[in-house]
């Protein structure tokens, strides 16, 4: 049926109205073709759209997949190409899986979209950015299409409905269940509506549906664009204090076949640069929420994921110690040669006390507060102030001690409590 019930024109493609209104970038293609790499998600008419610019240009129409095309099929192509541009036609080549097409593979397209034999329109489920080389991107333009809405699902069942000449047999529920079933996906919309035609009796509601059709495995990645694009949305939710929308990103990313270790590890590292010492909790919660899963493993060590990300969502934030050490950082790779100041190396030997190593050292626990208030940092370098605790959660205690040891400090003849030479 998806294959029956493709467009025969450009406008009757669905779900992409921004693209195809009579100012869109497909309307503008299919009066003047240039190379274009449809980006979007399986199921939203790439292939339909490459084959109907063809059509209504008036070129060639060649097609290929990535994954099943090597060397010497793309020479053939081009090399028809090239043949035919001589006559005066030039072909639009359609490349299916484009990404999966090596840099050398890539670079190959090149000359032949230079002559203007080739036309060339790739797509892609994944990020053009990251997927495809820079000189071919600077030779074509990119076009992102949208997962489908609801309205265009919903046209595609009845569109499914004209061509069988009867009504799906299903109640109002169930019909938005068949459309939920799908996910932005065409084919995947008439392939559920095609089996839901062949179900007998009715009218049949979400449970029967969802117990007698296959629903639409989760799309994902695990090394690909979605799988970074929602390890973003997730980092961010925690980051934005929303744990409804990290648990659901949580439980996207589950659903989808994500390596909950490697959650559990970015749970972590949201732990230390997000919430930090605003809640020293948290970190120590987000460590054993990793051991908790290698204990008991899915599905119930998927809870403890949970768990440590509605915590690390709520939890007060802040990124001053993530600064600090970034500070830190920069001046350690600027001054790597300096030494330690004298007094606070140790003198094992006769020689190194000659030389004035340990000389004026204060043992702070001797001192009163247990703090002697000396200078620990390289004397070429001079005194440093990196963190600057906010005044959410822990941090609000961390910044009172930090102000109690200035004034000490300053009091017992070192650098004053103002932080001279802060960074």
């Amino acid at each position: 049926m998806a294959d029956r019930l493709r467009p025969e024109r450009l406008e009757d493609v669905l779900g992409q109205d921004a693209l195809l209104g009579p100012g869109g970038a497909l309307t503008a293609l299919a009066r003047r073709p240039v190379s274009t790499i449809l980006w979007g998600p399986t199921g939203v008419g790439k292939t339909t759209i490459a084959r109907l610019l063809a059509r209504e240009s008036g070129l060639r129409f060649e097609q290929i997949s990535a994954i099943f095309s090597g060397v010497a099929e793309l020479r053939k192509v081009f090399d028809a190409a090239a043949a035919l541009w001589r006559t005066g036609r030039a072909t639009l080549l359609f490349v299916d899986e484009i990404h999966r097409f090596n840099r050398a593979q890539q670079d190959g397209f090149l000359p032949h979209m230079e002559t203007g034999a080739v036309i060339l329109v790739g797509a892609t489920t994944e990020n053009p950015s990251f997927a495809l080389n820079a000189a071919l991107l600077s030779r074509a333009q990119v076009l992102r299409l949208a997962p489908l809405d609801e309205a265009a699902i919903h046209a595609l069942l009845q569109r499914a409905e004209a061509d069988a000449g009867r009504a799906l047999p299903v109640d109002a529920a169930g019909r938005a269940a068949l459309a939920g079933m799908a996910d932005g996906d065409g084919r995947a919309a008439l392939n559920l509506a095609e089996a839901a035609l062949a179900l007998e009796g009715g009218p049949h509601g979400p449970a029967e549906l969802s117990a007698r059709l296959a629903r639409r495995a989760a799309l994902y990645d695990r090394t690909g664009d979605q799988h970074f694009g929602l390890i973003s949305a997730l980092h961010k939710a925690v980051r934005g204090s929303d744990p409804d929308a990290a648990l659901y990103w949580l439980a996207r990313m589950l659903q989808g076949g994500e390596d909950p270790r490697y959650l559990a590890r970015r749970l972590i590292r949201m732990a230390a640069e997000d919430v930090g010492l605003a809640d020293p909790q948290a970190l120590g919660l987000a460590v054993a929420a990793r051991d908790t899963y290698e204990t008991l493993g899915s599905p119930e060590g998927d809870l403890a994921l949970a768990e440590a990300a509605a915590y690390l969502a709520l939890a007060p934030k802040s990124n001053a110690l993530y600064a600090a050490f970034k500070a830190a950082q920069a001046d350690a790779r600027e001054t790597a040669g300096l030494p330690p100041p004298a007094h606070i190396l140790n003198a094992p030997t006769r020689l190194m006390k000659e030389q004035g190593f340990g000389a004026g050292y204060a043992y702070d626990h001797d001192a009163p507060d247990a703090f002697s208030g000396q200078d620990y940092f390289p004397e070429r370098l001079g005194r440093r102030r990196y963190y600057a605790p906010t005044d959410r959660g822990f941090e609000q205690e961390m910044g009172a001690r930090m102000a109690r040891l200035s004034r000490l400090r300053a009091a017992r003849g070192g650098d004053d409590a103002d932080g001279a030479g802060e960074k």
